[in-house]
């Protein structure tokens, strides 16, 4: 999933504390732990941990968005569902997806051989 977001042009930081890089990229121990340049940049927090295992990633996005005013969605993975988790992150403004993947999702949405576009760079005057 990782390897497909970042051929679509998707900035991935790996967070697990057991490695120290993943596809190629530094490997951070929690999210409290990203530099606070990346930090500012996080759109979505991808979980893949067990359903009762989630609330302490919760708890850190929810700090980050309060320091940066992101990230703005909370992403748990296919089989992964925790309500009371859930309504902790909606009550702190995030968007809430649960059991979804998100290459899946992507696929459907875009295509699978689409890539993301960026921004067109604004006009000179």
């Amino acid at each position: 999933m990782a390897l497909y977001m970042k051929k679509h042009g998707y900035r991935i930081v790996p967070v697990n504390p057991f490695v120290e890089k993943v596809l190629g990229e530094k490997s951070y121990p929690s999210l409290l732990e990203i530099p606070t340049e990346i930090q500012r940049d996080i759109d979505v927090v991808d979980i893949f941990r067990r359903s009762e295992d989630v609330l302490p990633v919760v708890k850190q996005a929810v700090k980050l968005r309060e320091m940066h005013g992101k990230p703005f969605v909370i992403w748990m993975q296919l089989g992964i569902v925790n309500g009371e988790v859930a309504t902790l992150a909606q009550d702190a403004g995030f968007t809430v997806v649960m059991d979804k993947c998100i290459m899946q999702e992507h696929k459907r949405l875009f295509g699978k051989h689409s890539r993301r576009r960026s921004r067109p760079a604004p006009e000179k005057r």
